[in-house]
């Protein structure tokens, strides 16, 4: 159904959170020292310096937000969910060893094996901010049930909006590609697979919980025909598309040698550069390639704590920034990046591009911020909605602790949050509805979600090791 605001006459619930600092990551990066925000409903209905305004109707609950920060939910641009319960594997090598070391492991994946692994992945990230989640999910084995199904519902009852990029590969290891034979699917059948998820589960209205995006997986485990055809269906279906892009210079050398051409210039000859389109990584990029993205309003998940594991290299994302490419920020898979939590990267992609050659100048404090929350919704499509605190948009906001010892002496709250260590969540709510309450999910059993995920990934290794 359509989240809108209620007419005059309805009787609106309000949550009114005063006495905060906020950042409303606006167009002006409007902030208030001391603020409020009153949430009616569903939506934001006012931001703003001081107390909120007296004689508020229907105030259910009203939230002294003393010693915190508001910002927007952060947004998760690039994940693999089913990646949770294959942690700490292959913890030394890079990107294409660290795939053929973990594909005949991920290719035993099942339906119950994913739904664990998504509420372990996506309760983490909720318990650290994150209020929309894309999962970039490609693993399709044959016989292992209705995977995208699974992994909505499982989402479900964490209570995130999702974007489930629904992926596909058609290009194992006899046709040069790295997937094992039985790992990946025809090209017929993902492109039928996907329009079925779009049919079935893709809302396209105003606070829709759940979009789908079609999302071939990387140009060295899907056909040209796939990437082409995916393109096509996608945008007769009018969703967005997803995939992997210029990770590695192993990728690049790849690309060069099957396509006779490098990734950018292969994604544009297959209808991948558009504003529809947002890519993971984007790593190995040249000013002609950033020129391309930025011509074509093509955005891209920035990953800079899976780059670093994997020893991929530093992303390019002042310069992207400064061209006008849209940037958001990606956990990626926590086989790549074990921690899982989206707050961590404000502070890894702040670090991080401080090694590049823009030094000190390459982000501060705010411009992460902006790369976790606006910068997010560009990517996903979603800023009418969501990525800033704003009269009319859907209350996904998140109050943030930082009057504890982690943060004590760091007078900025925005400096706190993106430079101190990880803040707690008092509050994290998702179209005004709790999520979190006092750094814990408020539906769900999080020691559950623990000993189910934890129990399904010793039933993946053995299978697996069972071959």
């Amino acid at each position: 159904m359509a989240a809108s605001a209620s007419p005059d006459s309805a009787v609106k619930q309000r949550i009114v959170i005063e006495n905060c600092a906020i950042a409303t990551v606006d167009a002006n990066d409007t902030e208030y020292a001391t603020g409020y925000v009153v949430v009616a409903d569903n939506l934001i209905e006012s931001v703003g310096a001081g107390k909120a305004p007296e004689g508020l109707a229907n105030v259910v609950r009203r939230i002294d937000g003393t010693g915190h920060l508001v910002t927007p939910g952060l947004i998760n641009t690039h994940h693999h969910f089913y990646q949770w319960i294959t942690r700490g594997l292959a913890t030394d090598h890079n990107l294409f060893n660290w795939l053929v070391a973990l594909y005949p492991t991920w290719a035993r994946i099942d339906a119950p094996m994913l739904a664990a692994a998504t509420q372990g992945s996506l309760g983490m990230m909720v318990k650290g901010g994150v209020t929309t989640a894309s999962d970039h999910h490609y693993v399709f084995p044959k016989g292992s049930g209705d995977l995208v199904a699974a992994e909505l519902a499982a989402a479900a009852e964490i209570g995130a909006r999702i974007t489930l990029a629904r992926g596909s590969m058609d290009r194992s290891e006899k046709d040069g590609g790295l997937p094992p034979d039985f790992a990946v699917e025809t090209t017929e059948g993902a492109l039928l697979a996907t329009e079925e998820a779009i049919d079935k589960h893709h809302d396209a209205s105003f606070g829709s919980m759940v979009h789908i995006a079609a999302a071939p997986c990387s140009p060295f485990s899907v056909s040209t025909e796939l990437m082409r055809e995916g393109a096509k269906l996608a945008r007769r279906k009018g969703v967005r598309m997803h995939t992997h892009g210029s990770e590695t210079v192993e990728e690049e050398k790849f690309c060069h040698e099957l396509f006779g051409m490098g990734p950018t210039d292969y994604f544009e000859s297959t209808g991948w550069l558009g504003d529809d389109v947002w890519m993971a990584h984007c790593v190995h990029m040249n000013d002609s390639d950033i020129a391309a993205f930025a011509r074509t309003g093509t955005g891209v998940a920035h990953c800079p704590s899976s780059n670093a594991r994997l020893a991929a290299g530093i992303a390019r994302v002042p310069d992207m920034l400064a061209a006008g490419v849209p940037v958001g920020l990606g956990v990626d898979g926590t086989a790549s990046n074990e921690s899982g939590e989206l707050h961590t990267e404000l502070r890894n992609a702040l670090l991080i591009n401080r090694l590049g050659a823009h030094k000190e100048a390459a982000l501060n404090a705010r411009k992460a911020l902006r790369l976790g929350t606006y910068g997010g919704a560009q990517v996903l499509g979603r800023t009418a909605e969501i990525g800033s605190l704003e009269a009319g948009k859907l209350a996904d906001l998140v109050l943030w602790k930082l009057d504890g010892l982690g943060h004590s002496s760091i007078a900025d709250p925005v400096t706190a949050l993106v430079f101190g260590a990880a803040a707690p969540v008092t509050l994290s709510l998702v179209g005004g509805k709790p999520v979190v309450e006092d750094n814990h999910l408020t539906h769900i059993d999080e020691d559950a979600i623990a000993r189910t995920a934890r129990a399904e990934a010793q039933r993946l290794a053995r299978i697996a090791a069972e071959g």
